[in-house]
């Protein structure tokens, strides 16, 4: 090898080391990693709408019939049977509802409540619509109906009783089916925008509805024989302190998942200054990406605004943000 050719090979070795062995930045292989998306996760999402919640009106609507996965989106149904249960009489509020085995059907968000334990209907209600616990939504399922496919026969029925035609469940949560998790479900639950629109008119006519989405935080607290929640800050309220028994401890704070109600950033307000939006209820998983189902009000006015199937949230909260605005702009001018 010729002095000239001897010192071009080494010039070449780092480069080829470097082409060999560089292992590229996590924020680089972020940044250039594809959005998943598939016909029940897209950009900006599968269908969207907006309506009038007093009239039902639509104001704005786009692929509002095409098939999403709600994911947690899906505990609006099981709230409204909770609800509809408690105005019949079948049990109140305070009535204490015990976990049983079926709470192992599982997995995060959670509140870590184990069968045998117990919590009262309210404060199971709160940890499902704010921490989005899926054990509280299947202890509320299993103590409604008294057994959890009970329970599922009951939400299907509801749903079709409301014209919910393109609507289907298999659990009280939106948990994807998981064969390791050894769950009964085969199938994901299965809706539309236009669906969730009538879900969320008829939850808006009972009060009690707003009483548990406009929840913004509230402490988890673990009591001998079980839990109970503190709601500690509102929608347009101050920040209220809980106060502990002895035999108490505080083991987590809850936080609503719905961030166009919660960061300040994404805030919607009227132009007294007060908060906008008031509910409902956010979700996500993997294959269906995020959705969510809002409710906000302006001098009197109430409107709806539904996004299913982001392909992140950032985009849902964008979507669903510019629909409340101009919703609100329609009717409340």
């Amino acid at each position: 090898m010729t002095r000239h050719a001897a010192f071009l090979w080494l010039l070449s070795v780092p480069a080829l080391v470097s082409c060999c062995f560089a292992v590229p930045s996590r924020s680089a292989a972020r940044s250039s990693a594809p959005t998943q998306q598939s016909r029940y996760r897209a950009s900006p999402c599968v269908g969207e709408l907006s309506a009038d919640a007093t009239s039902g009106q639509i104001l704005v609507e786009r692929n509002a019939d095409a098939e999403a996965y709600p994911a947690s989106v899906t505990k609006l149904m099981t709230l409204l049977l909770v609800l509809e249960d408690v105005r019949a009489g079948r049990y109140s509020f305070d009535s204490l509802a015990q976990a049983t085995i079926d709470v192992n059907r599982c997995e995060a968000s959670w509140i870590g409540i184990k069968a045998g334990e117990k919590m009262t209907v309210r404060d199971l209600c709160y940890a499902m619509m704010v921490e989005s616990a899926n054990d509280a939504a299947i202890v509320l399922a299993v103590n409604s109906a008294g057994s959890f496919d009970l329970f599922i026969e009951r939400m299907n029925s509801r749903a079709r009783e409301l014209g919910m035609v393109k609507t289907s469940y298999y659990n009280p949560n939106g948990l994807p089916p998981n064969p390791l998790k050894r769950y009964s479900w085969k199938s994901f639950n299965v809706t539309t925008a236009r669906d969730q629109l009538k879900l969320a008119l008829a939850l808006l006519k009972l009060p009690e509805t707003l009483d548990f989405t406009s929840v913004k935080t509230c402490d988890l607290i673990k009591q001998p024989g079980g839990f109970r929640v503190s709601v500690t800050r509102r929608v347009n309220a101050p920040t209220v302190k809980t106060v502990l028994a002895p035999e108490e401890k505080i083991v987590k704070q809850l936080r609503n998942h719905n961030n166009v109600m919660v960061m300040d950033k994404l805030k919607i307000f009227n132009p007294d200054g007060s908060e906008a939006v008031d509910g409902l209820k956010t979700g996500y998983i993997t294959a269906g990406g995020s959705s969510v189902v809002l409710t906000a009000s302006r001098r009197g006015k109430r409107v709806v605004a539904i996004v299913l199937g982001s392909a992140s949230s950032k985009e849902r909260e964008a979507e669903v943000s510019r629909l409340v605005t101009d919703a609100l702009a329609a009717v409340a001018w």
